[in-house]
């Protein structure tokens, strides 16, 4: 990608090294704004994969459907804004997700899960705003058991720093951990800042500020909504909310290397081969209560 590209330019200032723009997919009732992966960022620290989803707003009888499909050698990481997201998967979990909680689902070796809605929530008109991110496992952990875990709101820990209300998702931060669990160094941070307020960021050894809306200012580089700006090695940056703003923060420790294609991440290209090959051929197990459909390998 050159830098002259729309979805990614390089910033005019120490503090930021690159700001990417996401680009628009359509997934059908609604499109989502993927920010990673990039070519200029492939990844950041171990995280991978970053879709903004909405905000949308859907008619009874429409909404979230996506089928059952396979995941290897990640964790997908959900965490809504607004709305609601019934998951199923091949272990037999069937939880609901809702604004404020995470849903972490370790694919390890292989898992199969659907997103859909609860009768509910499909019945009447709703609406969904939210992120999907996929973190890719440390090598050794790449072929760890299947799992699933649900965290509610109440369990993140919630603090102010410099009157900002922040959330620390994933790792710790600001003297604060959260008991999601992690499997390399990772940071996951939520905050919402008013115009004019200014919030110090935590050193990381990749770190990435992502604007889910408004627009705010790192070391003189203008980062517009929907844009994620990716932050050189200096240390103590701030940034500063030129009106009002809620951020994304992600991060961590670099994990090499990852091959991707379709829902499958790996350290191995072998791996992947034989993932398309395993479901192709009806290998991954079903999704308990959802066997009947299934997204083909594109």
């Amino acid at each position: 990608m050159s830098n002259s590209d729309p979805n990614c330019r390089a910033a005019a200032c120490a503090a930021v090294n690159w700001v990417i723009h996401p680009s628009e997919k359509d997934l059908g009732d609604f499109s989502v704004r993927r920010v990673l992966p990039s070519a200029k960022v492939p990844m950041i620290g171990p995280w991978i994969f970053f879709d903004h989803m909405g905000p949308a707003e859907f008619e009874a009888g429409n909404g979230v459907n996506v089928r059952p499909h396979p995941h290897i050698n990640l964790a997908t990481v959900t965490y809504l804004f607004k709305g609601e997201i019934l998951h199923r998967d091949s272990l037999g979990h069937k939880q609901s997700i809702k604004p404020g909680d995470i849903n972490l689902m370790v694919a390890g070796r292989g898992i199969t899960h659907s997103e859909r809605e609860t009768p509910e929530v499909n019945s009447v008109r709703h609406r969904l705003h939210g992120l999907q991110l996929w973190l890719a496992l440390p090598k050794e952990d790449e072929e760890t058991e299947p799992a699933f875990y649900h965290y509610a709101s109440e369990s993140i820990p919630a603090l102010e720093i410099e009157g900002v209300p922040v959330r620390v998702m994933m790792g710790s931060a600001y003297g604060e951990t959260s008991p999601v669990k992690s499997f390399a160094k990772t940071l996951y941070l939520e905050a919402e800042l008013k115009t004019g307020q200014s919030l110090t960021l935590p050193d990381c050894e990749e770190l990435g500020v992502y604007l889910a809306c408004g627009q705010a200012d790192i070391d003189g580089s203008h980062i517009h909504e929907h844009e994620m700006a990716i932050l050189s090695d200096k240390p103590s940056l701030s940034l500063l909310a030129i009106e009002d703003c809620r951020i994304v923060i992600i991060g961590g420790e670099p994990l090499g290397r990852r091959h991707i294609f379709w829902n499958f991440v790996s350290s191995s290209k072998e791996r992947i081969e034989q993932a398309k090959e395993d479901w192709l051929a009806g290998r991954f197990a079903k999704v308990v209560d959802d066997e009947d459909e299934f997204i083909p390998l594109p």
